[in-house]
């Protein structure tokens, strides 16, 4: 009888490494079950920062998906000086490229250093690049940090377009600054809540601040003060500078003269 041939040796497939996964999809990050280990913002997964809803607008967003896929700090700024306008959702569902750039960064954690240069660096140019990491101190950053780093640019006065629900707009970067700092939801996205400026100096954490308009406000007050005693008469024979008071019993002389 002929010998059976040898069956053929199976070759194993190797297994998929199912933790060898690209680290730049931020799903990977946005785990449910509790099982985030990396870098926590106020004691939170940053990317948890902004509502579910918005999230997942942004992850399914064609800008997201091609633009933003596997950014890190230095490829992020050529998209950021890219921008034209800022703002949170429009058209009922679609986010802007603005608020995409602000998850994308909530997902990188850069170093401090890195967003101060992207502060300084929109110094001349690139404004939206400046309100973008504005952004990201207020949502990341302590409240003591918050106001010592954003107020000096409240004295940024450039225009800058914003889109909403509501069409287009004509805003300021000193406004928008304003909002970070006063107000609870700016482009579509809730604030984390701190402590307001005037409790922060009662707690002796932050020194009052002085108004860039202190000493103009001054000197136009004392301006005002020289022309109104140039204008005022003066008696004869008084001093130069001596106003003319005249009292009532004056008054009833002249009367009965006439």
């Amino acid at each position: 009888m002929p010998s059976a041939s040898p069956e053929p040796e199976k070759k194993h497939k190797p297994k998929h490494d199912h933790t060898v996964s690209h680290k730049a999809d931020a799903k990977s990050l946005l785990d449910s079950r509790g099982l985030y280990d990396g870098v926590t913002v106020h004691g939170v997964n940053p990317l948890l920062l902004m509502e579910k809803i918005i999230r997942d607008r942004i992850l399914d967003s064609l800008y997201y998906k091609e633009l933003c896929f596997g950014l890190n700090a230095a490829t992020l700024l050529d998209r950021a000086t890219e921008l034209t306008y800022l703002g949170g959702v429009y058209s009922t569902t679609k986010p802007t490229p603005f608020l995409c750039l602000l998850f994308k960064i909530l997902e990188l954690q850069p170093p401090r250093a890195i967003i101060e240069a992207y502060l300084d660096a929109g110094g001349e140019e690139w404004k939206y690049l400046r309100c973008l990491a504005a952004m990201y101190v207020r949502l990341c950053w302590n409240a003591v940090d918050v106001y010592t780093t954003l107020e000096k640019y409240l004295a940024d006065y450039r225009k800058i377009k914003i889109r909403g629900q509501g069409g287009w707009r004509l805003g300021y970067v000193d406004d928008f600054i304003d909002e970070l700092l006063t107000k609870e939801r700016v482009c579509d996205v809730a604030l984390p809540r701190m402590m307001t400026r005037a409790m922060l100096e009662d707690v002796g954490e932050l020194e009052p601040r002085e108004s860039m308009l202190g000493s103009e406000v001054e000197s136009d007050g004392d301006e005002e003060e020289e022309e109104a005693a140039r204008r005022m008469p003066v008696r004869e024979g008084s001093e130069e500078g001596e106003l003319e008071v005249s009292g009532p019993e004056e008054d009833g002389e002249r009367m009965r003269d006439d």
